[in-house]
């Protein structure tokens, strides 16, 4: 795992390069590397993972007319590498990444269709006077650009173009836009005028002062397997095996987390079967049990006798929310802090660890999944009963801040009921955030003037339409491998683990077990009222009973209980007094009404004040430049909150 970025221009320059790559030193601790040639720059920061001795980026072909910076993880490297010897190409290193030069030779831009893994990598081709960008199937890598006054530049993360000569610092407010609804930013965009986001699955070329994007891969539910149910779980769980085999390949040691959900607890059986030795599970707790799963983690633990570290956190690590955020480069939600917590613990004992990405997004682990379709029984009541009798009574309830109350699902429904299909799960995603009517009020009138005519919910309407799914079920997964699981989740997991120089495995999102996953039919995702079917029964053969047959719980904070309660000065103060709302882009009155009615138990906001929370403390540390260990202290002065 590394960091990566470049320049192409009339005046690139080693300083600029090494300004660029040491914003991300964090990414590659253990070494740097750098190339410059004419108008072109390329620059790498090393995290050793494999070949610890001749591994060092970049790296080029026999010739040197080919150079490449790479980041990211080849599980299929050993197999291609012995194809392209057989073809005589020379390899100077034991890297996965010397095995795209090679591989680019025989193939050109087609090689990534031949790679298995996470990556994202930049190519220069000198013959061709050409540069190749490439992000991995699903996004777990990522990748931005800018071209701009004749320049092109890249990195693995925004701060590494932020850090290149003349780039300027404008919001973006499309992105606050669609931030605010989606609680993800969605490619192209980012959060900075003409900054980029290359997409998952996409390739880039830049030639003759052109930029050119396409897609390479995309996911089809359609051809269903032909298979019986154990037929099916038998090739799942070879699939499975396989996968997490070839993901535990590595010159460092190998932990894993270990949430006490059912997709870290089935990593965790099969890496307990797999590998010989002993490794380390961590898993984070709070002292609030409602939200607390490090019971269930110590029961998998225990059964494959790992040797399992946790730690408890508590409110205080509001303080640490702008360090997050300066990692992050853009805001985000109170799932960031589980994960920057989780990381922080793993990185004091491994390199590398594997988690459970992808699992509810394969398999259909979502309430929604199968919620959105209920929602067909409750319009069959007359409309004006839902909305002159039912609704008044419904929004009256308080709420309690459990996770996924009974009063917050009574809610969801009903609001639900105003939609269908497409538009109907795209609000479903957008419930605890802002939908359109929400930001009519929430922001000013002069900026809603411009924002209004763009519905945020369509980017997950676009793709819950396309051809790729027939049914349903198919239609909701498609819409979030296309969306939120690259923008929002795989970005917290790449940028919240990286921030600690921790290198993140995800089986479940290996491209060949993924399309194996999409054949699957629906109904064996979601059968009667059981999400997840077919992976509760693979897992039933590798697990306890009690983790099976648990309710989902959700790997979270009880955020809503701190903002109610001890955080609420605080929450109260920065809102109120943010830039946002002195400015007018935010209405004043509506972000205290959230903070009221969430302080008094009348709705659950805490997501919406987060995000709130979140883009001010970004504003101050991307437009205003105030270093987050500045911000953070601020905050336990100021409130004091024990840091």
């Amino acid at each position: 795992m590394c960091g990566i970025c470049g320049k192409i221009g009339a005046d690139v320059k080693r300083d600029e390069l090494e300004r660029m790559a040491d914003a991300i030193a964090h990414r590659g601790p253990d070494d740097e590397g750098f190339y410059l040639k004419g108008r072109v720059g390329l620059g790498h920061r090393r995290l050793s993972i494999i070949d610890l001795e001749t591994g060092q980026q970049p790296i080029s072909n026999e010739d040197q007319t080919i150079w490449i910076v790479y980041n990211g993880e080849m599980y299929n490297f050993p197999e291609l590498k012995r194809d392209l010897e057989s073809k005589g190409h020379r390899f100077s290193t034991n890297t996965d990444t010397e095995v795209i030069v090679h591989l680019y030779e025989e193939m050109g831009e087609s090689c990534v269709e031949k790679l298995r893994g996470m990556f994202a990598f930049a190519l220069w081709d000198e013959k061709q006077n050409k540069l190749f960008l490439a992000r991995d199937h699903i996004g777990q890598k990522p990748l931005f650009y800018r071209y701009k006054n004749g320049a092109f530049i890249f990195g693995s993360e925004v701060k590494s173009l932020l850090a290149a000569d003349g780039v300027e610092r404008s919001i973006n407010m499309e992105a606050v836009h669609y931030y605010l609804s989606l609680r993800f930013i969605p490619a192209p965009h980012t959060m900075f005028q003409d900054i980029h986001k290359l997409p998952a699955g996409h390739i880039l070329t830049f030639q003759n002062n052109t930029v050119n994007i396409r897609r390479y891969w995309d996911l089809k539910f359609t051809d269903k397997l032909a298979l019986n149910e154990e037929q099916l779980l038998d090739g799942l769980e070879d699939k499975l095996s396989q996968t997490i085999e070839s993901h535990l390949i590595s010159d460092v040691p190998i932990g894993a987390f270990l949430s006490g959900g059912m997709d870290t607890s089935t990593v965790v059986a099969f890496m307990g079967q797999l590998m010989p030795q002993q490794f380390k599970t961590f898993a984070i707790g709070v002292q609030e049990q409602d939200f607390n799963e490090l019971p269930y983690a110590r029961m998998v633990a225990e059964q494959y006798k790992t040797e399992h570290i946790e730690e408890m956190v508590a409110a205080n690590l509001i303080s640490l929310l702008p360090t997050m955020i300066y990692h992050l480069d853009e805001p985000s939600d109170s799932i960031a802090a589980c994960m920057f917590q989780a990381a922080r613990l793993a990185a004091q004992h491994v390199k590398v660890v594997l988690g459970g990405d992808g699992g509810d997004e394969l398999f259909a682990g979502f309430d929604r999944y199968m919620g959105v379709g209920l929602i067909n029984y409750y319009t069959l009541l007359p409309n004006f009963l839902r909305k002159a009798a039912l609704r008044p009574l419904i929004n009256m309830l308080p709420d309690n801040f459990t996770y996924k109350s009974f009063v917050q699902k009574l809610r969801w429904m009903d609001q639900l009921s105003e939609y269908s299909q497409g538009k109907r799960y795209a609000e479903a995603t957008a419930f605890f955030r802002f939908n359109h009517a929400q930001k009519a009020r929430l922001f000013g009138p002069d900026v809603w003037r411009d924002l209004s005519v763009i519905d945020a919910n369509d980017i997950i309407v676009r793709q819950y339409d396309k051809p790729n799914a027939k049914d349903p079920i198919d239609k909701m997964l498609y819409a979030d491998f296309m969306t939120r699981l690259s923008e929002h989740t795989l970005m917290l997991t790449d940028r919240m683990n990286m921030a600690f120089s921790l290198e993140a495995r995800s089986p479940f999102l290996d491209c060949e077990l993924v399309e194996y996953a999409a054949r699957i039919p629906s109904n064996l995702k979601i059968k009667g009222r059981r999400l997840k079917y077919i992976l509760r029964k693979l897992a039933s053969r590798h697990l306890p009973e009690t983790i099976i047959k648990r309710k989902k719980q959700g790997f979270m904070f009880p955020v809503a209980y701190w903002f109610r309660n001890e955080l609420y000065p605080f929450i109260k103060s920065y809102l109120n007094n943010s830039y946002f709302v002195k400015e007018g882009i935010l209405n004043g009155r509506e972000v205290d009404r959230l903070i009221e009615d969430h302080r008094h138990n009348r709705v659950d906001n805490h997501v919406r004040l987060w995000m709130l929370l979140n883009l001010e403390m970004w504003r101050q540390i991307y437009i205003e430049r105030i270093s987050p260990d500045t911000i953070g202290q601020r905050i336990c002065d100021e409130y004091r909150i024990k840091g």
